[in-house]
């Protein structure tokens, strides 16, 4: 994305609302990766917007600092620390949150524990526990993002049956996602379940939780889940920029718009399920689950201010915290046709910075940036 910043090919970030949204604030919003900032100089490279194209330039160092990019090790994060040492403010620093971490930090809390699905570290023994206990079951990766090597396993007459996506090799030692395969299970040694062998080698290799899957409420045969943009704002506190519905494929079990989902708005899809008081209790529900939720990890989680929290609703209306994205996926507020909470989703970031910067107001003005 940052390499195509010149010629405005930055995939699903659109800069121009981060400009406008800025604008509102009083703020010129630059951009820039982690690995441009000296620590030992004041000064950064970035990119501008001047005129009508983006250009390099070299500026003092932004004192606040919005962060859409997935870093990971610990020279990310010493490097994060020692800025906010220098007085360099980052918020959501992390974008990538371990599934894990944030089941067991929302377990200690005596409300939301029972609003998440029943969940553990997949293992041989732990999958075959939670094949005694449920007759649908989700395994997912601790850190991955937009649906990619989700699973499913189900039980079906009496019979399990997996599905999951076989890997495809493009000429490349890179491998990429390929067809669904659905692979009937067969008894394993003792009380566990014999999983195909490129699906074993994948748990072995990467750290996976298995998961009750939920019972969602369905459009027309397809499940959803709601997307909630929970952000912060101008007076620093955590507000509801908006929501949208993400419909699975037809066919399929995956709300992700990445993995062939689609987005509407949340009212018109509760409203077309369920009756009237029902849908309106749901959508506040999940709405006020959803800020529970960003208000409990951000005590825990430092400067956090920007989620899209991925909240389900049964056909009866029970409501249950799915997951948290520290990098929302905004353009699906425009796919749902909701230009203007798109819009707001971009702005409401930039008033948070706004926010940063007052409270550094012995200091003068800073530019924005955005990396």
């Amino acid at each position: 994305m940052h390499r195509g910043i010149p010629a405005g090919r930055t995939g699903k970030e659109a800069l121009a609302l981060y400009e406008d949204g800025a604008a509102v604030y009083g703020l010129i919003p630059c951009y820039l990766r982690l690995e441009d900032i000296r620590t030992d100089r004041e000064t950064s490279p970035v990119y501008m917007l001047r005129g009508e194209q983006y250009v390099r330039a070299v500026v003092p160092t932004p004192r606040v600092i919005h962060n859409r990019a997935i870093y990971s090790g610990k020279g990310a994060e010493q490097k994060i620390a020692r800025l906010g040492q220098q007085g360099i403010t980052v918020f959501n620093a992390n974008t990538r949150f371990p599934k894990d971490q944030i089941h067991l930090l929302l377990a200690g809390h005596p409300s939301l524990a029972g609003c998440q699905p029943t969940t553990m570290p997949a293992t041989l023994n732990s999958i075959s526990f939670m094949m005694q206990q449920y007759d649908d079951l989700i395994l997912k990766p601790v850190r991955g993002s937009v649906g990619q090597g989700i699973m499913r396993m189900r039980q079906v007459n009496g019979v399990w049956k997996l599905l999951y996506r076989s890997s495809s090799s493009s000429g490349s030692r890179r491998k990429r996602s390929g067809r669904w395969v659905e692979t009937r299970l067969a008894p394993g040694p003792g009380s566990r379940i014999a999983l195909p062998p490129p699906v074993a080698r994948q748990l072995r290799r990467i750290p996976y939780l298995v998961q009750e899957r939920l019972p969602l409420a369905e459009f027309d045969g397809r499940p959803f889940d709601l997307r909630i943009t929970v952000q912060r704002g101008l007076d620093g506190s955590w507000g509801i920029t908006g929501q949208f519905a993400k419909l699975a494929a037809p066919g399929g079990f995956l709300s992700n718009i990445a993995q062939g989902g689609s987005a509407y708005p949340a009212e018109s899809i509760l409203s077309a399920v369920m009756p009237p008081r029902m849908a309106v209790s749901a959508l506040a529900g999940a709405r006020s689950l959803a800020l529970k939720v960003a208000e409990y990890l951000s005590a825990r989680l430092p400067l956090l201010a920007d989620l899209g929290l991925d909240i389900g609703i049964t056909d009866t209306g029970r409501i249950y915290f799915i997951e948290c994205n520290g990098r929302d996926q905004r353009y699906g507020f425009r796919e749902a046709g909701m230009d203007t909470l798109w819009r707001a989703s971009y702005r409401q970031p930039m008033a948070f910075a706004r926010h940063l910067l007052m409270e550094q107001s012995e200091r003068p003005l800073p530019a924005l940036f955005v990396p």
